[in-house]
């Protein structure tokens, strides 16, 4: 099994949640993330409206979900098609092993736990 974890604009999420839902991923979590990276960096208003200053952070939506070996190049390629508007700050994604997964309620580990 691999977890693969993509780090997307905020406004992309809903695209991408339907973009794997066609292609059979069975479940998702999406995360409220904040970063920094070699971009610019976000211009932020104060709260009155009477300045402005550069953001620490960019405010990004980190989407996790574990699939079966075989569905790691389908679900990369389905985000990147997606999220891809071919600029710099498009996003990342990472994919990790997963040894075991365990679903709580049934019991069930493995692969099946996380279909």
């Amino acid at each position: 099994m691999k977890r693969i974890e993509a780090v997307i604009a905020t406004e992309k999420v809903l695209a991408v949640n339907e973009a794997l839902k066609r292609i059979g991923v069975g479940g998702c979590t999406v995360l409220d993330a904040k970063g920094r990276g070699k971009g610019e960096k976000p211009t932020v208003q104060t709260a009155r409206g009477t300045g402005k200053f550069a953001s620490e952070f960019s405010v990004r939506a980190n989407i996790v979900t574990v699939v079966e070996e075989s569905e790691v190049d389908k679900v990369i390629n389905t985000i990147v098609e997606t999220v891809s508007t071919g600029s710099a700050g498009d996003g990342k994604i990472f994919v990790s092993s997963i040894s075991e997964a365990i679903d709580i309620g049934t019991k069930k580990r493995g692969e099946v736990a996380v279909v």
